[in-house]
């Protein structure tokens, strides 16, 4: 009898956990974070998913951003979209323009009844992801900003002086070539370092239309006098020995680790990482460098990294559980906790209050530099960001252009006068599309 009662009792038990699972409603959530990025994000949903019992969010990494973004767009074309799928943010216009896919994310949160207050975001990222009426479309996750990295012990020990314009830069890589590193300045992403960021730094227009954020019918104009001169300043460091091409993306991430550069321009977001890595060098982040022949004082800086977009063809109640995780995500805890792991830029003020007063920037010299970057001053049309159609695509032909000119085969002019006539053709490819 008593084994019937403890069968019986175990079997309910079994079934009210079962119903209970059954009672959740599930979202996708896609994601192209990899490595301990990836399991930081899947950890904030298996926290979410542990402090509420009425959603489940399951979280799966895509692949890169471009594969994401390509997949996203694939399975809505399917009917299989996910609920909610992470894009960086050139690939801003391109989600804008998916007329019917998107749920802007103020949209949603003010249908669903919680508040969204824009103004508690840094400003910089209000820009980029914002209407022409300051409604955000995204919800910001991982926002970063370009950094000048550098190796402060090859610095010290050679009485160098960290340099803050671009002739000091010649000068720190001339006495760090001679004191015997390899390739002193080094780069990534070099169409967001050396084109947008640059451009935006000295306060110079990327492309017509506000950088399109008036409209469609924007024209590149990075092949400006100031833009050609700073190509042309890399490429003569180039056949100096200052510089050495690493690769797209961050692949000339290992120049720095290894103390091959001992200056390097990527994303402020590589501080988790190098934290975890860089174990035989003391290492900082710097603002990048100004070119004092332009603009006597920076602008500011833009960001990069990429936002979550809410995707409509969902129910109701997937609809409720994605508001409350996007919610979430944007709490201040989680993004205190995010920016301090890894680098990225807390997308709110209230976060970066918190990280202050834990005396994470204080313990930390440099790890301010990005928000003071973002932040330098009150955006221009001209620093604000980007919103071009196909930039994925555009950013590949920047990137072949100037892997010309690294290697020898094009000027600094004939290259960015290239990328400018094929960019303006994809331009005229996504208008005549999208209009």
């Amino acid at each position: 009898m008593k084994k019937h009662l403890l069968a019986t009792v175990a079997t309910l038990a079994v079934s009210a956990a079962a119903g209970q699972a059954q009672d959740r409603t599930e979202i996708q959530f896609w994601h192209a974070m990899g490595g301990q990025l990836g399991e930081r994000t899947d950890a904030f949903a298996t926290t979410f998913n542990e402090q509420q019992d009425s959603c489940t969010v399951n979280s799966v990494y895509q692949g890169d951003y471009t594969e994401t973004m390509t997949a996203a767009i694939a399975a809505f074309r399917a009917g299989e979209q996910p609920n909610i799928v992470q894009v960086f943010e050139v690939g801003t216009a391109t989600m804008m323009a998916a007329e019917g896919a998107i749920y802007p994310v103020h949209q949603l949160m003010e249908d669903q009844g919680l508040a969204f207050d824009e103004s508690s975001y840094i400003p910089a990222v209000i820009s980029y992801y914002s209407d022409t009426d300051g409604n955000m479309l995204s919800l910001p996750y991982n926002s970063s900003t370009p950094v000048m990295w550098v190796n402060v012990t090859l610095f010290e020990e050679n009485d160098i002086e960290i340099p803050t314009t671009w002739d000091e830069t010649i000068d720190a890589a001339r006495a760090l070539k001679a004191a015997g590193v390899a390739s002193p300045l080094g780069f990534g992403w070099q169409s967001w370092t050396m084109i947008e960021n640059f451009s935006a730094w000295h306060d110079l227009e990327i492309g017509t239309l506000e950088n399109g954020f008036a409209g469609t019918g924007t024209e590149l104009k990075i092949n400006n006098p100031a833009v050609v001169g700073h190509i042309d300043r890399i490429q003569t460091m180039a056949e100096e020995g200052l510089f050495t091409y690493g690769g797209r993306r961050g692949d000339s991430r290992p120049q720095f680790v290894n103390g091959e550069a001992a200056m390097w321009i990527n994303s402020s977001a590589y501080f988790g990482g190098f934290e975890a890595d860089i174990q035989d060098f003391e290492f900082t982040q710097v603002p990048m460098p100004i070119d004092t022949s332009v603009r006597a004082e920076p602008q500011n800086s833009i960001i990069g990294g990429a936002t979550l977009w809410a995707l409509q063809g969902h129910e109701d109640a997937e609809f409720a559980c994605t508001a409350q995780f996007l919610d979430f995500l944007s709490g201040t805890e989680q993004q205190a906790d995010w920016a301090q792991a890894t680098g990225y830029v807390p997308i709110t003020n209230a976060a970066a209050e918190l990280m202050d007063e834990r005396g994470f920037f204080a313990d930390n010299p440099g790890t301010d530099v990005a928000i003071n970057q973002l932040s330098l001053n009150e955006p221009t049309s001209n620093s604000r960001g980007l919103r071009f159609g196909n930039f994925v695509q555009i950013r590949d032909v920047i990137n072949e252009e100037l892997e010309a000119v690294w290697a020898g085969d094009k000027t600094a002019q004939e290259a960015l006068d290239a990328a400018v006539t094929r960019g303006n053709a994809l331009l005229r490819r996504f208008e005549a599309t999208n209009s």
